[in-house]
């Protein structure tokens, strides 16, 4: 008797010396999947197994139809100590090859897809391309790892035709090592696009992207290629032009000359973007009208080159303006092949069917998705290591390409784009949550257990301007909530040793991960935020000490401990001044959404009662900014503000802002206030010509204040008392325009 399954059945090594109803009876009840049990990563499509068989020692390896990436993959298994013409004979090859009529109709009509069949006497694995055989062999290896294999078969291909990642986030690019161990991280999980398109690569973009890249950057990428080719991943290399392109025959041709520079590399697939640009490069016509020239003096002749793929200025439906015409423009004059990037209905968002339909009747073709995830680029004192869920599973056939957008942690993004591989290649049988504890296993073999932990609770981004959050701490969240209603109640807490051994295992964990020599790379990542988890949960449990002490009216005990939480929270705040500085978000933040919560509102509460039992004093002073944002441009509503050592600071947006006649953005303080210095720095300083600087101490009464333009940045003295301060358009024309720098130092 077989089971036939889209992988909802899984097995037990020992199952093979029971009976085979008792196998049966015993298969069905088991939660975990076929492929999670056999380390299959993407799960495969469809699946036929019966009883299991030992997985010998000995192979006789036959191979039809390899070529070089699939011959080396067969060599990191296969070798002199376990090869012999008396082993279990293996046949590996393509739909061309001497194989049977009927496992050659098993395999699935369509790129990439392989079939494999399993017996105790012979194992046939033929891919319908060289892709296929490599996914299939790939396939192979995983269940030969395993102390047994299945009789019988396999039938699989990928739900989408570009599967992958774009290095395309702001900030430090990934280092070339990283890259080697990203693409190879693709090969190991069927994932077959790398964009290579980070935005701090001045020879992919402004200043340098007419030039050669230099020596030894040109070397790298060469050798970033040629790894690609031995994981069947197609490096695709981006060029951004925009910011300063002129749309004459002289940047055409340095466009085209650059494409060719890039060729002679062994480039074969290329990107050309025109994001977050303002200015004539954002002319959809040039636009189009460029690139159906790359396509048909470069794209065509070569031959060998994939289909152009371009990322639209207009790249998410919220800028798409209301009169429209962008998109429409790209759609009817693009030539069919050119494949349109987009990112859903904002900049940072889950994609369903809603979304594909709406971009697609736009552009008159499917949309390539760019998911921003994890990237963590805008929110970068944070670390996004939870599952990738939120996209429909039912939009296959609505797009021609999924890439995700990273952080430039490229060791910890691996959790999430080991879920993407997943969901790209057998979307409908996708369960995130699955995915991601496995994911787990994989970057941290040894410590994966301590490291759920921790991304437990770092998954979510913390208030931000894209408003884009993820789920964090979730069976714990109910748990708190009950917690802190317990004790506001002043009634006994019911699960307060549940609580206490979540911040113990926070502690333990901790401690755990940063003595790992699991993945060394991915511990230096990501160090700074487990030992700010580590005095967070040192700081829960001396929280807990306190409402221990209080309940029993041990004074001395209870000041011991509120001390000890000040002392860590002193600790935690060097940390965040000390790691992680950048002009973004700095600092580190960790287990924002449920456990900090939790423990500061806990730590008020129980000083406030001992304040009132005591007839004492102790501070309860909270560490927030009283300060807002003043604003009435929609774009930056939910835009981010900081203070540290008095200065106030918006945390600029990665994006071109637009400012029509009359918009302003500013802050508006707690109270009036005494500010001295201003300073706002934008990515072109000849927009400082068209604002001003207003300041008002009731909103309605604006006097403007004397500026200097200084070191590319616009300042002003101002050393009065204001409550509002405000960047203002006083022209009749729309601004398009980039923040860098946007700050005031409160007195």
């Amino acid at each position: 008797m077989q089971i036939t399954s889209t992988l909802k059945y899984s097995y037990k090594q020992r199952l093979i010396t029971m009976r085979h109803s008792f196998f049966i009876l015993l298969i069905l009840t088991v939660s975990f999947s076929f492929a999670q049990n056999l380390n299959i990563n993407p799960k495969p499509q469809h699946v036929v197994i019966g009883e299991y068989f030992d997985t010998p020692i000995h192979f006789n390896i036959k191979q039809k139809s390899t070529d070089n990436a699939t011959e080396k993959l067969l060599s990191s298994f296969f070798n002199n100590d376990n090869i012999s013409g008396s082993g279990l004979s293996i046949q590996i090859g393509n739909i061309n090859d001497r194989f049977s009529k009927k496992l050659k109709n098993k395999v699935p009509n369509k790129a990439e897809s392989y079939h494999i069949n399993l017996t105790k006497k012979q194992i046939s694995v033929i891919g319908r391309d060289a892709r296929g055989i490599y996914y299939g062999v790939r396939t192979l290896l995983a269940l030969l790892k395993n102390a047994v294999i299945p009789i019988g078969e396999i039938s699989d291909y990928p739900d989408v035709t570009a599967r992958g990642t774009v290095e395309g986030f702001y900030g430090t690019p990934w280092s070339f090592q990283h890259r080697l161990r990203q693409i190879d991280f693709y090969g190991e999980n069927k994932l077959n696009t790398y964009i290579y398109g980070p935005k701090d690569d001045p020879y992919h973009s402004s200043p340098n992207w007419r030039k050669p890249y230099p020596e030894t950057e040109a070397a790298q990428i060469k050798k970033l290629i040629n790894r690609a080719k031995l994981n069947h991943v197609d490096f695709v290399w981006a060029i951004h032009p925009g910011k300063d392109i002129k749309w004459n025959n002289e940047d055409r041709t340095a466009l085209l000359h650059k494409f060719e520079l890039m060729y002679n590399l062994g480039v074969r697939a290329y990107a050309v973007f025109f994001d977050d640009i303002s200015g004539e490069g954002t002319n959809p016509n040039q636009q189009a009208d460029l690139l159906n020239f790359l396509h048909t003096e470069f794209i065509k002749k070569k031959k060998d080159v994939k289909p152009l793929i371009m990322c639209p200025t207009e790249y998410n439906k919220g800028w798409s303006k209301p009169e429209g015409g962008y998109l429409e423009t790209l759609g009817k004059q693009l030539d069919p092949s050119i494949r349109i990037m987009w990112t859903g209905n904002t900049v940072v968002a889950d994609v369903d069917k809603e979304t594909m339909a709406w971009i697609n009747a736009k552009i008159n073709r499917n949309a390539f998705i760019w998911w921003n995830f994890p990237v963590s680029d805008y929110v970068r004192n944070h670390m996004l290591l939870g599952p990738a869920y939120g996209n429909g599973k039912d939009i296959a056939q609505d797009l021609s390409g999924f890439v995700s957008n990273p952080m430039e942690h490229a060791e910890a993004s691996k959790i999430a784009i080991y879920g993407v591989a997943d969901y790209t290649w057998n979307m409908s049988e996708y369960q995130p949550e699955n995915n991601w504890k496995k994911a787990l296993q994989v970057v941290m073999p040894k410590s994966y257990k301590a490291l759920e932990v921790f991304a437990t609770h770092n998954s979510d981004l913390g208030p931000n301007g894209h408003r884009y959050r993820r789920k964090e701490s979730v069976s714990f969240a109910p748990i708190a909530d009950a917690f802190l209603k317990d004790l506001k109640a002043n009634s006994t807490i019911e699960n307060f040793e549940t609580v206490r051994k979540e911040f113990q295992a926070i502690v333990e964990a901790s401690y755990i991960l940063l003595n790992s020599t699991d993945n060394p790379l991915l511990l230096e990542e990501i160090r700074p935020w487990v030992e700010q988890f580590k005095l967070l949960g040192q700081s829960g449990l001396a929280m807990l000490n306190m409402h221990t002490a209080l309940e029993a009216q041990q004074a001395t005990d209870f000041e011991r401990s509120y001390n000890a939480v000040k002392a860590i929270k002193t600790e935690m705040y060097n940390i965040d001044r000390k790691e992680n500085q950048n002009p973004y978000q700095p600092g580190i933040k960790t287990a924002t959404l449920v456990i900090t919560p939790l423990i500061d509102k806990s730590f008020v509460y129980l000083t406030q009662a001992y304040n009132k039992t005591f007839s004492k004093n102790l501070g309860v002073e909270a560490n927030y900014n009283p300060h807002k944002l003043f604003t009435n441009i929609e774009q930056l509503k939910n835009q981010q503000v900081t203070l540290r050592d008095r200065t106030l600071a918006l945390n600029p947006p990665l994006e071109i802002i637009r400012l029509s006649p009359q918009a302003y953005f500013g802050f508006e303080l707690q109270k009036e206030n005494r500010v001295n210095k201003l300073v706002l720095q934008l990515e072109k300083s000849l927009i400082y010509n068209n604002l001003t600087i207003d300041i008002s101490t009731n909103g309605k009464d604006w006097s403007v204040i004397k500026t200097e333009q200084k070191d590319a940045s616009l300042q002003a003295s101002i050393n009065t008392m204001v409550k509002y301060i405000r960047i203002k358009n006083t022209t009749s024309e729309t601004l398009s325009l980039k923040i860098e720098k946007f700050t005031v130092k409160i007195k």
